[in-house]
């Protein structure tokens, strides 16, 4: 285990053995509740649950061998939903397009991890900016949630009302939302996994929907969706917004999890190749996740209950990972979970990233404008893209207005510029 380097990182391999075990619990969740939001974009089901499982086990234990750090990674939440509800289901663009942009943005994403690029795109972005990306997507996707819920339903008056709290699948995800959040509050490990399962057998025992008749099985195909991206129908400049919302995303996402969990627990210090290295890992699986057939793949940020565990080294993700084998036999168990039971999942993670806003200097405001636009505007206009664009936008006019030309650099420049297509090339 000396490649580990165990010894010089103060922990033993009974201690990430646990660590891995901690972080599968936590991160559990995102079989089904991918399977399902996934499959509202048409794509079959039961390949996504292997799938899925497939691109965590492989992104794992790649993330273990090539870094050596405990960052466990899946597909991630948010451009999940960005590709099923946004691309396909409002764009109508076909999902094998969509695999093809997230090919492209995780390609882009790999290349640059290799040169200077990353740390100057971080370093000419305000801080703030980056956090009011995350709540952004936030709030878009816990209003997915609570409209595939039915607690918030189109109306033809105001948009959007209240739904029917007279529907026992509407109570039912009711239910689901007060149960995770009691979950969370109370801090229990595997608070979403277990808040599914609980949600799942009230719908069992109350026959909303029948019960599983047995738990395993052997696990399907991937066919149907591996190897189906179409990278030449991406290939359009309408669809250049589209991809550079997958990479911003998944960057900020991925260096906003590393700082959070890393450099906490003292994993990343001054000079370490362990950064760069887990930042290629997770380009590499986000290209591997185009291929296999879901979207984009990025680090987990449950992967610090892993590391307040005593994870510190790249065994506790491929103890992670290798526990997701049994995710692949565990089929009959997730078809029989009914969605309502899932979604209450995307609104608890819609609010912990909602919390970003927390850290935001709204005294700048250049910062709080852009920051409202982000916010209100994903979800409003059901577009990532879209709230991005207002809020670099507004970001360069108002600093342009208030004379703060210290804040203008080629990045901000770029993303303006970037901003303004997502509206030119529609």
């Amino acid at each position: 285990m000396d490649f580990f380097k165990l010894k010089s990182k103060g922990t033993t391999v009974t201690t990430e053995a646990r660590a891995g075990f901690t972080t599968f619990l936590t991160m559990l969740y995102i079989v089904p509740v991918n399977a399902v939001i996934l499959s509202e974009a048409g794509m079959p089901y039961d390949a996504l649950i292997t799938a899925t499982a497939l691109i965590t086990i492989i992104s794992c234990v790649l993330n273990g061998f090539w870094s050596n750090t405990p960052i466990a990674m899946s597909t991630g939440m948010g451009l999940n939903a960005y590709f099923a509800f946004v691309l396909v289901g409002h764009m109508q663009i076909p999902w094998q397009s969509a695999l093809g942009i997230v090919f492209i943005s995780g390609m882009i994403f790999l290349i640059l991890s290799f040169t200077k690029f990353r740390s100057w795109m971080i370093n000419s972005i305000n801080e703030d900016l980056r956090r009011a990306i995350s709540a952004g997507i936030g709030a878009f996707i816990a209003f997915i949630g609570l409209q595939q819920m039915g607690i918030v339903t189109g109306d033809t008056t105001t948009l959007v009302s209240l739904g029917n709290f007279n529907d026992k699948n509407v109570l039912l995800g009711v239910l689901g939302l007060a149960v995770v959040i009691a979950f969370y509050i109370k801090k229990i490990k595997g608070a979403f996994i277990f808040a599914i399962i609980t949600t799942s057998l009230v719908a069992w025992i109350f026959g909303i929907v029948p019960s599983p008749k047995e738990l395993f099985s052997f696990p399907a195909s991937i066919a149907p969706i591996a190897f189906e991206l179409d990278i030449l129908s991406a290939l359009k400049l309408s669809l250049v917004p589209a991809i550079i919302t997958f990479f911003i995303t998944d960057l900020f996402d991925t260096l906003g999890t590393l700082a959070g969990v890393g450099f906490r627990a003292g994993l990343f210090k001054k000079g370490s190749k362990e950064l760069e290295k887990t930042l290629e890992a997770d380009a590499a699986a986000s290209v591997l996740s185009s291929i296999i057939g879901v979207s984009t793949t990025t680090s987990f940020v449950e992967s610090a209950s892993g590391v307040e565990e005593g994870g510190r080294s790249g065994l506790t993700a491929i103890v992670t990972g290798a526990l997701f084998i049994l995710t692949l036999f565990l089929m009959p168990l997730f078809k029989a979970i009914l969605p309502n039971a899932i979604y209450p999942v995307l609104v608890m993670v819609g609010v912990l990233m909602f919390a970003e806003l927390r850290h935001i200097n709204f005294e700048d405001k250049s910062i709080a404008i852009a920051t409202f636009l982000i916010v209100i505007l994903m979800p409003l206009t059901y577009s990532i893209t879209y709230g991005l664009a207002f809020g670099f936008i507004s970001y360069m006019i108002t600093k342009l207005l208030t004379k703060e030309f210290k804040d203008i650099n080629t990045g901000v420049i770029l993303l303006f510029a970037i901003s303004l297509m997502a509206f030119i090339v529609r």
